[in-house]
């Protein structure tokens, strides 16, 4: 009876782990390149020239653009939930401090959404939207591309306080940041390499100011250049580049400035500051081709955070709004 039993036992566990293991195995394949293939051919095509377009009229745009697909993911996984307005049922992500008056580029996708909707209504959803637009808004400013898996659906709610709780913050040590990735599913490799998007962009004064007028570790000439474009009190929007060296191009001159203790935001020098990361922001700082194949990688990983799949969610009709 005892053996009996507890090979019973075993039988139903390995029953359960098996699965277990299947229901995570067709999790993931309902990610695929070709999902649309079929049911929307032309949806990234559509998706790249609108994208090319909107670069093209203001090139700040392509930094804009991933930074929603990163702020997305981070929260509820990569859902969509970045997008949506406030109701009364739940609170927008667009509030939480870390979006709230920098997240941009909310009017480019509701027109690439618009677009896909014109060719294969109540298809794509806003999720896949945003990883694809990513991925062509690197491209459209000379950085790598990558195969982006498809698949995803929209989430019908949003969280601000998960927003403020997930989204790394400017002023987060090393310690912080490495956990937070981890919490992701991310290693310290694709902290270093997702953070390397900082080669585009540009950042309010506030979020530097204390660096350039206390910070130690910063080269002396650096933090005198940018004072001149953000004083020590008032003009807290005014903008700086990450990069000034190329702040319009996808390179690795990013991680060139760590080494010289030129990172404009903490958040950005701590990778570069006797830690664990050292050695990668090194790699990274002599050898692009290294940087682009680990950030398309860490690209195509983070967009695996958590997605909405088969009957979950939905497809927006909009993406500011639920159905």
């Amino acid at each position: 009876m005892g053996l009996n039993l507890f090979g019973s036992r075993c039988a139903c566990l390995v029953a359960t782990v098996v699965m277990l293991v299947l229901l995570s195995m067709q999790c993931e394949a309902q990610l695929s390149a070709t999902f649309y293939d079929k049911s929307c051919p032309k949806a990234l095509y559509t998706i790249r020239n609108a994208i090319k377009n909107a670069v093209s009229k203001e090139r700040r745009m392509a930094a804009s653009l991933m930074r929603l697909h990163f702020h997305d993911c981070f929260v509820q996984g990569c859902d969509a939930s970045v997008l949506l307005d406030a109701t009364s049922s739940f609170t927008s992500e667009k509030n939480a401090p870390q979006n709230l008056d920098s997240a941009r580029g909310f009017d480019v996708i509701e027109d690439v959404k618009s677009q896909v909707e014109g060719i294969c209504s109540g298809v794509v959803s806003c999720a896949d939207i945003l990883a694809v637009v990513a991925r062509d808004a690197s491209v459209a400013v000379g950085g790598p591309s990558w195969t982006v898996k498809l698949g995803r659906r929209d989430s019908t709610s949003a969280s601000e306080d998960r927003a403020f709780s997930d989204i790394p913050k400017f002023t987060d040590n090393l310690e912080v940041l490495v956990e937070t990735f981890r919490r992701k599913g991310l290693s310290e490799r694709d902290l270093v390499a997702l953070s390397g998007a900082h080669t585009i962009g540009q950042a309010q004064c506030s979020s530097f100011r204390d660096r350039i007028y206390n910070a130690t570790t910063i080269d002396a000439s650096f933090s005198t250049t940018r004072k001149k474009d953000c004083p020590s009190t008032g003009e807290d929007t005014k903008l700086s580049p990450l990069d000034a060296v190329t702040p319009n191009y996808f390179d690795n001159h990013y991680f060139k400035n760590l080494v010289q203790n030129q990172g404009l935001l903490q958040s950005d020098q701590v990778l570069f500051s006797g830690g664990s990361t050292d050695s990668v922001v090194t790699e990274y700082s002599d050898s692009p081709r290294t940087f682009f194949s680990d950030f398309a990688a860490a690209m195509v990983k983070m967009g695996d955070i958590e997605p909405l799949t088969g009957s979950d969610g939905q497809i927006r009709k909009v993406c500011k709004a639920v159905n």
